[in-house]
């Protein structure tokens, strides 16, 4: 049985399964040219559309370090997206790296929204972390508004961050606190996201 770590009006947040590996594979084929500006390339010995891919994807869900999450449609179950909460930190940082994508026939319609702001509360409330952070490149108009929509603040500019698509680019930082989330969660909360 699938466990719900997250549920919203129009998506809910569950781990990874076996069962999930051609669904997922096939949205993320599906959806290659809407991510490629925005995505690393992969060392051209990985297949990032085959079962060691999915595989590998599934194991990191839920490790020490990391946590890997799918965005899943209520109406129907389909995978809309995915996020990740990476680099997780404990001690006296409590912090993590968050990264998303959608499916590309799902762009557009506000899922993404719904489901990273369940990966938030999942983090803050259930990880108990106090920081989550989000690179973006600043071409990236769709995932600054979902940062912007979400809550994030931008502390700050990294040129030459990341590589992306064989060249390093420059990403701005965007950063939620729990604190600033529990003050502001009305304002920004996932509209009826507390029938769990």
């Amino acid at each position: 049985m699938t466990m719900i770590l997250e549920k919203g009006k129009r998506v809910y947040l569950r781990y990874p399964e076996i069962a999930d590996r051609a669904e997922f594979l096939g949205l993320r084929k599906e959806s290659e040219e809407l991510h490629r500006p925005w995505e690393p390339l992969p060392p051209p010995e990985m297949d990032v559309y085959g079962s060691a891919a999915f595989t590998r994807y599934q194991i990191a869900s839920t490790q020490e370090r990391s946590r890997h999450f799918l965005i899943c449609r209520r109406k129907d179950d389909a995978i809309v997206g995915a996020a990740s909460l990476n680099e997780i930190t404990r001690g006296c940082l409590q912090s993590a790296y968050l990264g998303y994508w959608v499916g590309a026939p799902f762009e557009g319609q506000g899922y993404m929204t719904d489901g990273v702001r369940l990966v938030i509360r999942h983090a803050f409330e259930t990880l108990r972390l106090h920081r989550i952070e989000a690179n973006i490149q600043p071409e990236n108009e769709p995932s600054l508004a979902l940062a912007k929509r979400c809550a994030f603040q931008l502390e700050g500019y990294s040129p030459r961050y990341l590589k992306i698509a064989g060249r390093w680019q420059d990403h701005e930082r965007w950063a939620i606190l729990r604190e600033d989330w529990k003050k502001n969660r009305g304002q920004v909360a996932n509209e009826g996201d507390d029938d769990r």
